[in-house]
């Protein structure tokens, strides 16, 4: 465990020479509503570490020195956010061992999955929820923490030899660096779309605005106490509690602290009290123009998909989700945006 400075002092020279470090990340997302960077791992040379960013200590050292490795990870996106976000970390060449699975053809790329596959190893589970931010951390954590990067190395190059073999590593390349540019755009919640959870699309107006009301209240709460929203209450609960109040009944949810109930029953009476007129519009359809022949040239991209899909033994929805050949079928010149080169070749685009 790397917890200051001089620890990190002395782990960072040993990185010179390398040029693959297996990274990952643990954070307290599923235990807090503000999300902190709980732990990195690292593996290299043959050692597993683990850096405590809760530490006083300064991780610019240590992401200067990554940016400059190839960064070898299960599933770039999530890690390379919380990093950006945590300590402006930015890598430039990665390996996405997730990519690497599924331009094998493997329909089972969990971490787990590979491990089994590749080394016959089963890991161990358990520890995937709990609560990261904990010091000190108990050893069956550490350990569980250590497996996440301790097989990426040798896994990645068992998967390049086998992309190599098969053609593949510049369709690798290019998805990985399409990944990449994904990682940097910066994704941004909208205030006042939020609210609109899974299921509200087919509430009414009123209990729409009761929805909203509710949403809002449980997340300034949720702030508040530093807890994720569900902590407060579950998004199934929010949505019975607005048709609820919707149609004249009371959702009081007598677990609540009286302070809490107080705040619960005041966002519902507000929003009951709303007019018409304020209350949430139904999202409107796309107003953009569907081409006479929009349904023919979506199936006609979706068979020669699956064609190709079938040929090289990869999911179909790899080659092309099917929200990229509606956008092609609207709009061809899309293309490039929404595939990579290789995709665009199997697709004679």
């Amino acid at each position: 465990m790397i917890s200051s400075d001089t620890q990190l002092a002395e782990l960072l020279p040993r990185l010179g020479s390398i040029k693959q470090v297996a990274v990952d990340t643990e954070a307290d997302s599923l235990h807090c509503y503000f999300e902190k960077l709980c732990l990195i791992q690292l593996t290299f040379d043959d050692c597993d570490y683990l850096v405590d960013p809760l530490a006083p200590l300064d991780l610019q050292p240590l992401c200067a020195a990554l940016a400059e490795k190839e960064i070898v990870l299960q599933g770039m996106d999530f890690d390379l956010r919380l990093l950006a976000r945590a300590c402006n970390f930015g890598a430039r060449d990665v390996f996405d061992t997730v990519i690497a699975a599924r331009l094998l053809g493997l329909r089972e790329f969990s971490l787990a999955a590979l491990v089994q596959q590749f080394f016959g190893v089963t890991l161990a589970k358990g520890s995937q929820k709990a609560n990261w931010a904990r010091r000190p951390l108990p050893r069956v954590m550490e350990e569980y923490a250590k497996n996440d990067t301790h097989f990426l190395l040798p896994l990645a190059a068992k998967m390049e030899a086998q992309l190599q073999a098969r053609g593949r590593m510049e369709w690798f390349r290019q998805s990985c660096q399409r990944a990449l540019e994904q990682v940097a755009v910066q994704r941004e919640r909208d205030p006042d779309e939020a609210w609109r959870i899974a299921g509200s699309g087919t509430l009414p107006g009123r209990a729409a605005a009761v929805l909203r009301a509710l949403w809002r209240w449980r997340d300034l709460e949720a702030q508040q106490v530093d807890r994720p929203s569900f902590h407060i209450l579950q998004n199934s609960l929010l949505l019975s509690a607005a048709e609820s109040f919707a149609v004249g009944e009371t959702s009081e949810f007598r677990h609540f602290s009286e302070r809490r109930r107080r705040g619960f029953l005041a966002a519902a009476r507000e929003a009951l009290d709303l007019p018409e007129s304020e209350w949430p519009q139904r999202r409107p359809r796309s107003n953009k123009p569907r081409l006479r022949d929009f349904d023919k040239r979506v199936e006609e991209l979706k068979r020669r998909r699956d064609i190709r899909a079938k040929e090289l033994d990869l999911d179909a929805s790899f080659v092309a989700p099917r929200s990229a050949l509606e956008a092609i079928a609207a709009d061809q010149a899309s293309s490039q945006s929404v595939l990579v080169e290789w995709q665009c070749k199997l697709l004679d685009l």
